[in-house]
């Protein structure tokens, strides 16, 4: 017996070290899942970039009338937002255009449920023909110093989204290289096959966000009042089995006028919420814990760019 209990010391001993060892294992595995838990909230929580105002004055930024396009339609008037410090040469053009009254009288002949209001004169005529074309403006680059308000970590399509002056973008650090993003109301320059061959037809995307656009069209502006109005316009893309919509019928453009050439009494001032605010910042990262009692089964900690409004409110005159 005496053998038994010298031969069965070790065997304790090992079966206690084993279980100590099991023990620590697991528990480095626990708490390196709950770090990396936290870790996923934290590098989507929003940390303010430098510089950024945090009174209620600051929450709205007025609109700059001569970014401010005025698109009439059968339904109503539309306010675009452009983007020169994005798309310069595409601003620059399409105001020209706008200025020329290029767009008064044409139509929106491609309109898909979902997707896009396409618009321009008619294909091959001479007011088509007769407008330069122009190099993509799908993406610029970026360096260290390069700020934007960060809305999400490893979106689907890029590394990080954001915003920069209330237009949703998106960022790949490791390519030093950022662009704006195809969510619903943005405008963009329609081309050929040919990278560089959009002229003056554009579109405006009126449903889900396709992304898979992004980078290789040039998105110029956005809607920021009348969206409505967009969304009324007749589609031409029908379903089988419905009559096909007659050209006579497709939605036309009233007048297209730069908002600082409308008569003052005409004149409609907007401000949008201010992506570089604290404020805005804060409501982002409300968005992305999603504590309110009402998410009993709360989502991953993640945000949708396209999903984020950036609200407009209307000034007085």
């Amino acid at each position: 017996m005496k053998f038994c209990k010298l031969f069965l010391s070790p065997l304790i001993i090992f079966y206690r070290l084993t279980l100590s060892l099991s023990l620590i294992i697991l528990s480095t595995l626990i708490l390196s899942t709950t770090i990396q838990a936290k870790q996923e909230i934290k590098e989507n929580t929003i940390t303010p970039v430098a510089g950024q105002q945090t009174n209620n004055q600051d929450e709205w930024r007025t609109v700059a009338i001569e970014n401010m396009v005025l698109l009439s339609l059968p339904y109503g008037e539309v306010v675009i937002e452009l983007a020169p410090q994005f798309s310069p040469r595409h601003v620059e053009q399409f105001t020209r255009l706008t200025q020329a009254g290029h767009y008064d009288g044409n139509k929106f002949y491609r309109v898909i449920d979902g997707f896009v209001a396409q618009a321009g004169p008619e294909e091959n005529s001479s007011l088509d023909s007769s407008v330069p074309l122009l190099a993509l403006e799908g993406e610029w680059p970026t360096d260290k110093n390069w700020r934007f308000t960060l809305v999400q970590n490893k979106d689907l399509f890029a590394e990080q989204t954001g915003f920069k002056d209330g237009f949703a973008l998106a960022h790949n650090p490791s390519e030093d290289t950022a662009w704006l993003t195809h969510c619903p109301g943005i405008i963009a320059m329609a081309r050929g096959n040919d990278a560089n061959s959009g002229s003056s037809h554009f579109y405006i995307t009126n449903g889900q966000a396709p992304r898979y656009l992004d980078r290789i069209m040039s998105i110029f502006g956005r809607v920021i009042y009348g969206m409505n109005h967009i969304q009324a316009i007749t589609r031409t893309a029908t379903i089988e089995g419905e009559t096909e919509v007659a050209s006579a019928d497709y939605t036309p453009i009233v007048s297209m006028q730069m908002m600082a050439d409308v008569p003052a009494e005409k004149q409609i001032h907007l401000a949008v919420k201010n992506t570089e605010s604290k404020l805005f910042a804060a409501k982002l990262t409300e968005r992305i814990k999603r504590d309110d009692a009402f998410f009993f089964k709360k989502p991953p900690a993640v945000l949708d760019v396209c999903q984020t409004p950036v609200l407009t409110r209307l000034l007085a005159q």
